[in-house]
């Protein structure tokens, strides 16, 4: 099985910056794409950032040019530094991670989620 560990979290001013993680681990044997989602309260999980293998991004039209996603293959964990934070920002954040698992062939996770809330 597969394991995602999110951190990073937390309360922030408005205008601040954080940077969340998501680690990977199990028995994944190969990583294929990486994103990030959220969820604000009362509304429905939606798509903030993606970063395929090869390394081509995308972002909302809501966070481009404020966050950014990578990711360290060889730790097999994703970032979103997240700049600029904006109280709409505030929701709980959620990776996704694609990819080929040892003797399951291709499956797709979820993290727990890491609480974001930026308020002055």
């Amino acid at each position: 099985q597969v394991q995602l560990v999110e951190s990073g979290g937390g309360l922030v001013q408005p205008g601040g910056s954080l940077r969340l993680s998501c680690a990977a681990s199990g028995s994944i044997f190969s990583i294929n794409a990486m994103a990030w989602y959220r969820q604000a309260p009362g509304k429905q999980r939606e798509f903030i950032a993606h970063l395929t293998r090869g390394g081509s991004t995308s972002y909302s039209d809501s966070t481009k040019g404020r966050f950014t996603i990578s990711r360290d293959n060889a730790k097999n964990t994703v970032y979103l530094q997240m700049n600029s934070l904006k109280p709409d920002d505030t929701g709980v954040y959620s990776c996704y991670v694609d990819g080929i698992v040892d003797g399951l062939g291709f499956r797709s996770y979820w993290g727990q989620g890491t609480q974001v809330t930026v308020s002055s």
